[in-house]
């Protein structure tokens, strides 16, 4: 579908920065909503699913619904994903709201912001989707957020008898866009069963955490912790070996295959090692989840020895500048002198 074709939503008037925006920003500057934003006009038909935050993931995610067959609503205030979308075959929405009502019955809301604050504004924000939706249709939660936090969101909508699955994502923007991402669910099995279609054209990698919300965001801070703890880890040995003398790329791939692989490592470091740091996942968003797993760790009364201590190091990396880059960057703050 063309900007050009279609009925769509009147003309954007803003959202929520989607999933790898800048939690702080605020979104694009004014001068990018103007002559650049596709004509949007007409009311929008019933749809299946909407998609609020058309990032990295959320983007890719709609493209490979639209891809097979599934009618999908898109919200985001980038003017750049919202031509995206359509060129994908999706619908616009000015609103997560607006994007509710165009919901089917047993339609899905996809939210694919950064935080929870995001999350939460979304859903029950001045123009928040809440009060549009109806009792059948589900949200799925796809940020890494607070466990609280989903509990909470689950529990507002459950109130106007709308479904939630706790839905944390994982694999980057290609496996989203090829649905070979993961999903670490928790929702009970009836609402999961009635969304299965759904679930099955996103992710060919779905884990049945439990029935009970909170426990999808739970498997993902603990999950993403190990990944800030592996990245950390490789960022430092390679800086390491480069003090030693070490050819840097012949190091990764002795490293590559043998016990000191590590997925994350392998794929950041590759793209340090080539000065590559556009951002596919900028250092905020490790920053936040690891910031997010030591708080839960704490609440539960543990303490580990490295997990506190990566978060530490991405908080360095934000403070150093590097905030914006990819979390690839670490390997640049780790080059640096101890004093600097």
């Amino acid at each position: 579908m063309s900007a050009s074709t279609g009925p769509h939503a009147p003309p954007l008037r803003g959202s929520l920065p989607p999933e790898g925006a800048d939690p702080a920003g605020g979104g694009p500057a004014p001068d990018r909503q103007s002559s650049h934003a596709p004509p949007l006009r007409g009311s929008l038909p019933l749809v299946q699913v909407a998609v609020v935050g058309a990032g990295n993931m959320g983007g890719a995610m709609a493209a490979r619904l639209c891809e097979q067959g599934w009618t999908v609503v898109v919200c985001d205030i980038d003017p750049l994903r919202q031509q995206q979308a359509l060129d994908a075959g999706a619908h616009l929405a000015d609103t997560p709201e607006t994007a509710a009502r165009a919901l089917a019955p047993d339609g899905v809301l996809i939210v694919c912001v950064v935080d929870a604050g995001q999350s939460s504004e979304v859903l029950l924000g001045a123009q928040g989707a809440a009060p549009a939706l109806r009792a059948g249709q589900a949200v799925m939660l796809c940020p890494t957020i607070a466990p609280q936090d989903a509990e909470s969101l689950a529990s507002a909508l459950s109130a106007r008898g709308v479904d939630c699955i706790d839905a944390p994502m994982s694999g980057g923007p290609a496996r989203a866009r090829d649905g070979g991402m993961s999903l670490m669910l928790a929702a009970p099995d009836a609402v999961l069963a009635r969304h299965a279609g759904l679930l099955d054209a996103l992710s060919s990698k779905q884990f049945r955490v439990s029935e009970r919300v909170g426990d999808g965001a739970r498997t993902k801070l603990v999950n993403n912790l190990l990944a800030g703890i592996n990245l950390v880890g490789a960022a430092e040995v390679l800086a390491l070996a480069e003090r030693l003398g070490l050819d840097l790329g012949t190091t990764l791939s002795v490293i590559e295959q043998s016990s000191g692989q590590s997925w994350i490592g392998s794929d950041r470091m590759r793209r340090a090692l080539a000065d590559d740091f556009a951002p596919r996942a900028h250092v905020t968003l490790l920053e936040k989840d690891t910031r997010l797993a030591v708080e839960a760790a704490t609440a539960a009364g543990f303490t580990g020895p490295l997990g506190a201590r990566a978060a530490t190091v991405f908080a360095q990396a934000h403070a150093a500048g590097l905030a914006e880059q990819d979390d690839a960057a670490l390997l640049t703050l780790l080059r640096r002198p101890a004093s600097a």
